[in-house]
């Protein structure tokens, strides 16, 4: 069939195989080029492995350190005239390279809050792997039911306290407006930490110890965002950013579990990149296409598997204890919250609107990269001639 891009909102309800096929190979031949990373995981768990920085976190591991990686995700297979998700093609792809490769690579599709994925894991590392010595935590799911109550969250993007009133843009057609968020609840601020808070990620990590499949000195890691006063409201001091509170707490309740292992927890603080949850909040996306600008002028731009490399190189493995804040988390965001950065950026916002914007900010890379999270806008792929949808992922056929 050809497949082309179908916009709904901020969603692309294609994916096309071979440009997500590209977009993995392209990684994994930039981790490749910067050769191997000393004392980094052989035996890795990613959780939410399928997309961002959880399938940059896979590749970083796999073709940086020659990890077997197992991964887990909840993506749609694909269907006779409809396509995949995108995090499925990726899967396939990046299954399909490893193995070719010489690596270990094996997927678990489903919904990894639950107790029955969480076994399903714990079974085929003990099958396969015995036991890991990395742990990702990087699932981005906006709903979770919780498998001990059965009650189902759904997490929300909503300043607290007072309605929020900002510019934003359109990134399909430039347009930038006015948005205003009325503010949360209390009942919005519990399920959103419940979705996207720390939770799950102590459960799984509970789990895989008492079934005793992690390794001595494991590590394990969740990600996290902050970013600038011009986006708080909506993020850090909203909704989110209590998760995101509750995410970073939890990383010492898990490190305090681990110390019989001397293992450690830690919450990495990563740049503002072009995601599928971030271009669904409102403001973000104008945000980002000003940091795009500032920072490409700047020379200290970096996408997805850039910036999970640099972690991995200059924070994770290295012969020194791991550089944290003052609260105890990993800042691999530090190039974008750079003074001079933050402070061209904030000056750009007071100008910035549907004229200015193409001058000022890098709408064309915001989109570019949106796209490519679907498989499109890939050089090389040719979106005029007949793709296969039917692409599967090696280990679950």
């Amino acid at each position: 069939m050809i497949i082309q891009p179908r916009m709904r909102g901020f969603i692309c309800l294609t994916a096309h195989p071979e440009g997500a096929e590209k977009n993995v190979r392209e990684q994994i031949e930039y981790i490749k080029g910067k050769g191997e990373v000393a004392g980094g995981p052989k035996k890795a768990l990613i959780i939410g492995a399928s997309t961002g920085f959880g399938l940059a976190s896979r590749i970083s591991a796999a073709y940086g350190s020659g990890a077997s990686t197992i991964g887990v995700f909840f993506e749609k297979e694909p269907s006779e005239g409809k396509t995949a998700s995108p995090g499925w093609y990726n899967s396939a792809a990046f299954e399909k390279l490893a193995q070719a490769d010489g690596l270990y690579a094996k997927s678990i599709n489903g919904d990894a809050f639950s107790d029955e994925i969480k076994q399903q894991t714990i079974d085929l590392i003990k099958k396969d792997l015995g036991q890991v010595d990395l742990v990702i935590y990087s699932l981005a799911s906006p709903v979770r039911t919780n498998p001990r109550t059965g009650v189902t969250h759904r997490s929300v993007l909503k300043p607290i306290g007072q309605t929020y009133t900002n510019k934003t843009v359109d990134f399909h057609t430039g347009k930038v407006s006015e948005v205003s968020i009325t503010p949360a609840n209390d009942e919005d601020i519990a399920n959103t930490v419940a979705v996207m808070g720390g939770e799950d990620w102590k459960w799984w990590i509970e789990d895989l110890k008492k079934a005793g499949v992690l390794a001595e000195n494991v590590l394990t890691l969740a990600y996290s965002y902050i970013g600038p006063e011009l986006t708080e409201a909506v993020y850090r001091k909203g909704t989110i950013g209590r998760a995101k509170d509750d995410l970073e707490a939890t990383a010492f309740t898990i490190s305090d579990h681990l110390k019989d292992l001397n293992g450690k927890a830690f919450v990495s603080v990563n740049k503002a990149l072009v995601t599928q949850a971030s271009s669904a909040i409102p403001v973000i996306p104008l945000y980002i296409s000003l940091l795009f600008r500032t920072m490409k002028e700047a020379g200290t731009h970096e996408g997805t598997i850039e910036q999970i490399d640099r972690l991995f190189r200059e924070r994770l493995y290295t012969e020194s204890d791991v550089p944290v804040d003052e609260k105890g988390r990993i800042r691999i965001d530090d190039w974008e919250m750079d003074k001079d950065i933050q402070e061209k950026v904030a000056e750009l916002w007071k100008t910035a609107d549907t004229d200015t914007l193409p001058e000022l900010g890098d709408l064309k890379g915001y989109s570019h990269e949106f796209h490519k999270l679907f498989g499109f806008e890939m050089d090389g792929v040719d979106y005029d001639t007949d793709a296969d949808e039917m692409v599967w992922v090696q280990s679950l056929r």
